[in-house]
């Protein structure tokens, strides 16, 4: 049964960092994780020059490239809206933890990431959803557990004590 849960915060905060550290630990812990991170600008992560940039440009819908040490599947959306986090974690392949990046303002569990140098207001006080916050800064007035940033072992705490199964966040339609 694979659980989630999201990582959340505005640009800047380190949520990138966090779960460059915070993934080994888990792993460690002897969990199997996957991420899933949101962009809000287009991306790419084919180039001009080579085979799989080529068919793209040319119309495939899909491309598929795969070696003896990984694989990949670029989706064309073209004319498509954007595809929902139930959607995308449904072609995950089964783990025991799914970390999300990003997608704040989704209804699933998450972990806030919080800057104060970022000088934006915290997420937690209107987002219900927010069940823990690693932050450089100690919320006095806040009841939600704490750790601080480089706290990587707390943090992994939260992740195993809020982690949702997928299926009871998003049920299946």
């Amino acid at each position: 049964m694979t659980r989630m849960i999201g990582i959340v915060g505005w640009s800047g905060a380190g949520k990138t960092t966090l779960l460059a550290k915070l993934i080994p630990e888990l792993v460690r812990r002897g969990h199997r994780v996957s991420t899933l991170k949101h962009a809000h600008h287009s991306f790419d992560v084919d180039h001009p020059g080579k085979d799989s940039h080529a068919h793209r440009v040319a119309g495939a819908s899909e491309i598929l490239i795969s070696s003896r040490n990984r694989f990949a599947l670029i989706r064309e959306l073209r004319d498509e809206d954007e595809w929902t986090l139930p959607r995308l974690l449904s072609r995950l392949a089964p783990v025991d933890l799914v970390l999300v990046e990003g997608f704040k303002r989704e209804v699933h569990p998450k972990i806030e990431v919080y800057r104060a140098a970022n000088d934006k207001p915290p997420l937690h006080p209107d987002d219900p959803m927010v069940l823990a916050l690693a932050s450089d800064v100690l919320f006095s007035d806040v009841a939600l557990p704490q750790a601080g940033l480089d706290d990587i072992d707390a943090i992994a705490d939260f992740v195993e004590r809020f982690a949702r199964p997928i299926a009871s966040v998003y049920p299946p339609a």
